[in-house]
């Protein structure tokens, strides 16, 4: 409790209002108190593909010096269906079911770091080959997802990406990680 109290008079002192502070729930039930975020864009200039590709990435993304660089861990999906047995196709589901489950469980990642898609410059896809597909990693379910957080009008900032076909992940029947770069601007 002492610790909570010096964090929130540490913000109160920095010029954040009491109302501003939120607590943040933490993986052992307990709670952080952490300042909201601020909508503020990082200094990023993203570099459209040539010839007027339409593919949703960019070719390359530049930051400034004065922006903060957040290595985000790979997410994995949860089970789409935790009651089917653990080793069939119904407990991950199929890849585009995989990719939504990881965008979201990232989505909620972001909310705790102050982020958001719009701030990922750099993203790496791992895909297991689906059996469904003769053991060729599903793009076109990945993509069906994908195109869901990034290039939308709502959100229309691209990451530099790459996606590779993997012999495996962490759990079996998972087909999907995916491992981001993000930016923001020094507070």
């Amino acid at each position: 409790m002492k610790k909570t109290a010096l964090i929130i008079s540490l913000l109160l002192g920095a010029g954040v209002s009491s109302a501003d502070v939120t607590r943040y729930p933490l993986p052992n039930n307990s709670t952080f108190p952490i300042a909201q975020a601020v909508e503020v864009s990082a200094d990023v200039t993203r570099y459209p593909l040539p010839n007027n590709s339409t593919f949703p990435i960019a070719q390359a993304v530049e930051v400034s010096a004065d922006t903060v660089l957040i290595f985000h861990s790979g997410t994995v999906p949860g089970p789409a269906n935790p009651d089917a047995d653990r080793n069939s196709r119904e407990y991950y589901g199929d890849t585009e079911t995989q990719a939504l489950n990881v965008f979201e469980r990232m989505k909620a990642s972001f909310a705790t770091l102050g982020v958001g898609f719009g701030d990922v410059i750099k993203m790496q896809v791992f895909m297991v080959g689906d059996p469904a597909l003769g053991g060729k990693m599903d793009f076109d379910g990945f993509m069906k997802a994908y195109t869901r957080y990034f290039g939308t009008a709502e959100q229309p900032n691209l990451p530099a990406r790459s996606a590779f076909q993997i012999a495996g992940l962490a759990g079996d029947g998972m087909l999907v990680e995916v491992e981001v770069v993000l930016a923001r601007p020094k507070k």
